[in-house]
């Protein structure tokens, strides 16, 4: 069996940034105790179908630095994980008091929400805490001795130049971040950031542009020293999400709390209720519980393994009954986006900022393995 993590989302949040499509609830007054209490007993009914204990723990959101630090304290001994455990923070929750709490809770890692050191692009972008304080937030992180910790950065934001994008990296790298986690700014439905640029008042950042700021950041990082080993995550040596490699590397995970996506050893996928008061009243219960079809399965598998810079394990394609047409792929491996390496399709140089499209056609390309089933060492 291999190793296992156990995602906990907890959907508070003080206000919804007008990009977010994420599953999130604004409420002053939100039932944070009843819900740690649905999410252990959603961990106690489906902890026999995990082997030992998880490796990794996350706590992501939502705002999960808004959860009162007893409470987190409880989840972190009931689930009880043997390494990695990460909190998403945002800046503002940054004090010396909550790094403090946090750390004695058993948090080993922090992800903060950083997104911007712009003040014009933090007031669009809607962020809560101040750009200026931010370097001395980050500051305070290391200060307090967590083994490790995370940035995020969104660029492509209506209006930013490259010349932004660099002071963005360049005080991002100040703080001696030891990984970073890198997002275009794009359109979701339903969000209030989609409704602007649909009305016209505001410009997506045209592909060029973002293509261009991309391979400046990937650039930048890497010179710095924080290796591309995802399409969108950079890291020092031995700071890598260990957690998030679960998802990357198609290993099994619990997805609990309100709306959570889970794989269980079995193969099965389960999702959680979206609505934390529905998931509050029965834990136990799933808007979804199924076990995907070879084909579902198969894409599942290239969704994850393809974003990640050890690539698809081919063996384990055809261990689902799967191979892929040599047409598309040999196309992608002339045209250098993908590399063969050691039985693994990788991404590689110009692949990279267009991971999607290559995707695409692989996904296009998933034929059924000829000559039937597929050989046990393949497995």
């Amino acid at each position: 069996m291999s190793p296992f993590g156990v995602y906990v989302h907890l959907p508070w949040c003080r206000s919804r940034c007008p990009y977010c499509s994420f599953n999130v609830r604004v409420d002053p007054e939100a039932p944070q105790a009843a819900y740690a209490d649905a999410v252990l007993d959603q961990w106690a009914g489906l902890r026999g179908s995990f082997p030992d204990r998880p490796d990794t723990l996350f706590f992501g959101g939502g705002t999960p630095s808004l959860t009162p630090p007893p409470l987190l304290a409880r989840l972190v001994a009931a689930i009880a994980p043997v390494g990695e455990v990460t909190l998403e923070a945002n800046p503002e929750d940054l004090s010396p008091e909550n790094l403090d709490a946090w750390r004695a809770a058993g948090i080993t890692r922090l992800s903060v929400g950083a997104q911007t050191f712009s003040p014009a692009h933090a007031r669009l972008l809607k962020r809560a805490h101040s750009v200026r304080a931010l370097p001395e937030a980050l500051s305070r992180v290391i200060r307090a001795g967590f083994e490790s910790w995370s940035a995020d950065l969104i660029f492509a934001v209506p209006g930013q130049s490259l010349d932004d994008l660099r002071a963005d990296l360049d005080a991002l790298l100040s703080t001696d971040a030891p990984h970073a986690s890198l997002y275009g700014l794009t359109t979701h439905p339903g969000t209030a950031y989609t409704q602007a640029v649909r009305s016209g008042r505001l410009q997506e950042a045209p592909p060029e542009l973002w293509r261009d700021m991309y391979d400046l950041a990937t650039a930048t990082l890497e010179a710095a020293g924080l290796a591309r080993y995802e399409v969108s995550n950079f890291a020092r040596s031995g700071h890598r999400s260990r957690h998030n490699e679960h998802y990357w590397r198609a290993r099994p995970y619990a997805g609990l709390g309100a709306g959570a996506h889970g794989w269980l050893p079995d193969g099965r996928r389960t999702v959680g209720h979206a609505d934390p008061a529905a998931f509050i009243e029965s834990p136990r219960s799933w808007a979804s519980i199924e076990l995907p079809a070879p084909r579902e399965a198969a894409i599942d598998l290239l969704l994850g393994a393809l974003r990640h810079v050890d690539g698809v394990p081919l063996g384990r394609l055809r261990a689902l009954g799967f191979d892929l047409a040599p047409g598309p792929v040999n196309a992608l491996i002339r045209g250098g986006a993908l590399a063969r390496v050691d039985d693994h399709l990788r991404l590689q140089g110009p692949g990279w900022p267009v991971s999607d499209a290559a995707l695409l056609r692989l996904v296009d390309a998933l034929a059924p393995v000829s000559g039937g089933p597929p050989h046990p060492e393949t497995a």
